[in-house]
């Protein structure tokens, strides 16, 4: 049955003060198409002039950078095999630090009930002395630096740390099989791994270290303790201490170098360092709407999507909160509890979790305050339906809901929602600015209202660099360009509806 009215619409203020709002406006001035008032044409805009389109973000976003703009994407006609922005070189950690104050940057809620704070101040001067540490080991841009370790803000100042000297950054959670996890490490033959307390025993440590050849040290993030495993790890402290007066310092890399190394199945999929920024900068200031005075709460692991996205928000200057739970609280009323007790003003969640929490019983509104709460987003599966009917009946009314469609192998956005446009039950509101995200059925011709494979057709700054060890791309062609060739396709099924959202259909593969 299809839905008659939406179940929220942004009201006249928000639209008002909405980032999208003012960068259409700035469209509008830089081109003068007075056409871009609205989110359809903006998007029309996006796919059909994306030379324009990025280089205005870009500049509305304040993305540092050194070299020739003019000459914005390069076999434009290749997908996969375009190159974007060939002449610029940056750092990532940069632009991700651009502030240094003493607003909030981190806060973190242990274990045993404390709670942590860093500043951007902080956090600058962390990174600065981690960062000298590496260079002083010898690791340069292009290696890689691993983690087995949980999301705490260790690992986060670790990440910018590798970021920081142009390294090479690959994570997984100390959950599961520790001994696949090290071996899996191993094949990256990483020059430093970070390892967290009770990650590991002190036999899979002296194990590891063992089975990679060039590992320069391991280094445990101290977390709370500071008492070293074993012989085999040294402890964070001891590791930055003769370089706590560091200053910063940012290698440029090009804006294609590798940045991140991500798992996909048996894969590992390599992102640079260009198309993340400037993917998720699009996203958290266009798409969330995400401002300095936001407090972002998206519970998520080290190896997941949503960790690097969430990373990437400190761009924008708002508040991070982490949570030292492996996993959301099962009971509903612990996480709201965190909402309140940080003020949580865009919050994160498993669509598995919200789509239990719907089914529950609780009614939130009823039990806690919400008050600052205005933004919901969702990743990981389909959001069922009833789960809308849940957030506008029981959590809030006046709030945005979001569910985004995305996985871990493009760390981007191909569905998700914008704060200009209404929320339909059942729906991703709109199609991610830039992203040419077409339904294709079996003969790869375009549909609406019909079920389809979901797919991008043409290239985004963020598309993969390839696979890890992949010699010719023949594997990472087969596994995203097999089945619709020129097409970036990952397998999930959905529908174009004719008001232009996404309807995902079940058993889709995103995480």
């Amino acid at each position: 049955m299809i839905p008659s009215k939406p179940v929220w619409s942004p009201g006249e203020e928000r639209v008002e003060r909405a980032n999208l709002s003012r960068f259409m406006r700035f469209v509008r001035e830089e081109t003068g198409n007075a056409d871009v008032n609205s989110y359809a044409p903006l998007y029309r805009f996006s796919v059909e002039q994306p030379d324009r389109f990025w280089t205005l973000l870009w500049d509305f976003c304040g993305i540092r950078g050194s070299g020739d703009r003019s000459c914005v994407i390069v076999d434009a006609d290749r997908l996969p095999g375009a190159r974007w922005f060939p002449n610029v070189s940056l750092n990532f950690a940069q632009n991700l630090l651009r502030f240094d104050d003493e607003r909030v940057a981190i806060r973190f809620r242990t274990a045993n009930g404390d709670n942590l704070t860093t500043s951007y101040a902080q956090l600058q001067r962390q990174v600065a002395a981690l960062a000298a540490a590496l260079r002083a080991q010898g690791i340069a841009p292009g290696d890689r630096i691993a983690a087995l370790a949980p999301a705490c803000p260790d690992a986060l100042i670790a990440m910018l740390a590798t970021a920081s000297i142009g390294a090479v950054w690959s994570a997984r959670a100390p959950t599961g099989d520790l001994d696949d996890a090290c071996r899996r490490l191993a094949d990256l033959a990483p020059r430093l791994v970070f390892v967290a307390d009770g990650a590991a025993g002190a036999g899979t440590l002296r194990a590891l270290r063992a089975a990679v050849p060039g590992l320069a040290t391991l280094v445990q993030l101290s977390g709370v303790e500071a008492t070293p495993i074993c012989e085999a790890a040294t402890a964070l402290a001891d590791f930055v201490a003769p370089f706590a007066d560091a200053a910063s310092d940012y290698t440029p890399v090009a804006f294609d170098h590798p940045l991140y190394l991500t798992e996909a199945g048996d894969e590992r999929v390599v992102h640079g360092a260009g198309g993340t920024l400037i993917q998720h900068l699009k996203e958290w200031v266009l798409h969330v709407d995400l401002k300095r005075e936001d407090k972002v709460l998206f519970h998520a692991g080290i190896d997941s999507m949503a960790w690097y996205w969430l990373a990437s928000s400190l761009a924008v200057g708002a508040t991070i909160v982490l949570l030292a739970d492996a996993e959301l609280p099962a009971d509903g009323p612990r996480l709201w509890d965190r909402v309140d007790e940080f003020g949580i003003t865009v919050l994160g969640v498993h669509s598995d979790w919200l789509n239990a929490a719907a089914t529950a019983g609780g009614v939130p509104k009823d039990s806690h305050r919400l008050l600052p709460l205005k933004t919901i987003l969702t990743a990981g599966g389909t959001l069922a339906p009833e789960s809308y009917d849940f957030v506008y009946r029981d959590v809030k009314e006046r709030v945005f809901l979001s569910p985004i469609s995305t996985g871990g192998d493009t760390l981007a956005c191909f569905a998700i929602g914008a704060p200009l446009l209404p929320v339909w039950r059942g729906e991703l509101s709109c199609r991610g600015l830039g992203m040419k995200v077409e339904v294709l059925d079996a003969q790869g011709t375009p549909v609406v209202g019909e079920a389809g494979d979901l797919a991008c057709t043409a290239p985004f700054p963020s598309l993969p660099l390839g696979f890890w060890n992949d010699a010719g791309d023949a594997r990472f062609q087969a596994a995203f360009f097999g089945k619709h060739p020129g097409r970036w396709c990952r397998g999930e099924r959905a529908v174009l509806t004719a008001r232009d959202g996404l309807i995902p259909m079940p058993g889709d593969p995103r995480r």
